[in-house]
């Protein structure tokens, strides 16, 4: 919610005014220096949006303030003063609604097109969360990081590597959502103080690191002819594309990674499949240059890449995970029910590349239990698993 600022305005008092946390309400407001004069400033208040409200019969400014149970001075900064020196019957005046709920609705096909929706209303609705591109896929979407706090432990999470394994998107974004619904209001997450994680902890979230090939599972072959031809070629002429793993090109994006790869590369598809093909060389794929180039960039302290299925968190590789790192996994079982698994017969992946590079805690977390893609019956069972989970990952 946006409203414009007036001489006597400062961050801390229009934090007292809508109860925001002062700092969500400086981070919201880059683009202004916290000493400088608010006077006809375009703010954002975190947390609001704004809504209509018809003036009935004599009323008053004062008398909708309490009928509403706001503050007359928040009505004041919505609405221009000439509006509410006199207020006629039918006029409508602006007031504000507190966001109390979460808008990001995972149980449903989650789509590119349904994210980036979502994110369009958080960006809106919360913009202390930062933006940022971290690449193309190969049909030119925009692959886009969210960014949330500001502490010194960096912590990196990602769904939808695999196209038939979306829900994790869809989980990872109602996570996001009531996550920032927590800082914003100061309430608690499974008894945790999360105001306190933002100051700790900063959370780089992407979101759908496929979007080729979670549309290809969700929507079918795309329009664009060349690629339409080749998906189906792959996929044996059939249109049904539930099994389809890979991204739009045929390769499996969590075997792209230098982690062993020449190990990977002689037992799995030696060309384009719906799955397993690790490429040609590793990184060759924009989705897993995206990600390689963000990982080195950001010097992450820890990554959770999010999977499915099996309910299964995979934490050590080649022996190079340091000791702490099984602390930490034990948390996430503790909070997930989730088992725990060291080492596993596969290389070149996500995480399995940030642990043999980086020798930091590297999880990948398999969600739920089934065939993939799972069923969305399952979204609130995952969930619930999952919340646990993602806040260990931010206090541990």
């Amino acid at each position: 919610m946006k409203v414009i600022g007036r001489a006597h305005d400062s961050f801390w008092y229009l934090s007292e005014l809508f109860q925001v946390p002062l700092p969500l309400l400086v981070d919201s407001n880059c683009q202004i220096a916290e000493n400088e004069s608010l006077l006809a400033k375009e703010i954002d208040i975190p947390g609001y949006i704004t809504a209509e409200y018809t003036v009935q019969d004599e009323e008053s400014i004062d008398s909708i303030a309490s009928k509403l149970n706001i503050d007359v001075e928040i009505l004041k900064l919505l609405n221009k003063d000439d509006n509410l020196l006199q207020l006629k019957k039918n006029t409508k005046i602006l007031i504000p609604k507190r966001i109390t709920d979460p808008i990001v609705n995972g149980r449903q096909n989650y789509s590119y097109e349904t994210m980036m929706e979502h994110i369009r209303l958080l960006e809106e609705i919360y913009p202390f969360m930062k933006r940022n591109t971290i690449g193309i896929s190969v049909q030119g979407k925009e692959i886009p990081e969210l960014i949330i706090g500001y502490g010194r432990k960096k912590v990196h999470m990602n769904g939808s590597f695999h196209a038939n394994e979306w829900i994790t998107t869809a989980i990872l974004m109602a996570l996001l959502n009531d996550y920032l619904l927590s800082i914003t209001n100061k309430t608690k997450l499974r008894g945790i103080h999360t105001e306190e994680l933002y100051y700790s902890t900063t959370l780089s979230i992407v979101p759908m690191v496929n979007p080729d090939g979670v549309n290809l599972v969700l929507k079918g072959p795309p329009q664009d002819q060349k690629y339409r031809q080749f998906v189906l070629a792959l996929n044996n002429g059939n249109d049904d594309f539930s099994g389809w793993k890979a991204n739009i090109n045929g390769v499996d994006l969590n075997k792209q990674f230098p982690a062993l790869w020449e190990i990977e590369k002689p037992r799995k598809p030696k060309q384009p499949a719906p799955r397993d093909f690790p490429g040609y060389e590793p990184l060759t794929e924009p989705e897993a240059i995206a990600m390689a180039k963000l990982t080195k960039e950001r010097k992450f302290d820890r990554v959770i890449a999010f999977h499915t299925q099996c309910k299964e968190i995979y934490w050590g590789f080649d022996d190079k995970q340091p000791p702490y790192a099984e602390v930490i996994v034990s948390e996430m079982a503790k909070q997930s029910g989730y088992l725990p698994v060291k080492t596993l017969d596969s290389y070149a992946g996500y995480k399995d590349w940030f642990i043999y590079e980086w020798k930091k805690p590297g999880f990948t977390v398999e969600l739920g239990e089934g065939v993939n893609p799972l069923p969305i019956s399952q979204f609130t069972d995952i969930y619930n698993d999952s919340l646990g989970l993602f806040l260990a990952c931010l206090y541990m």
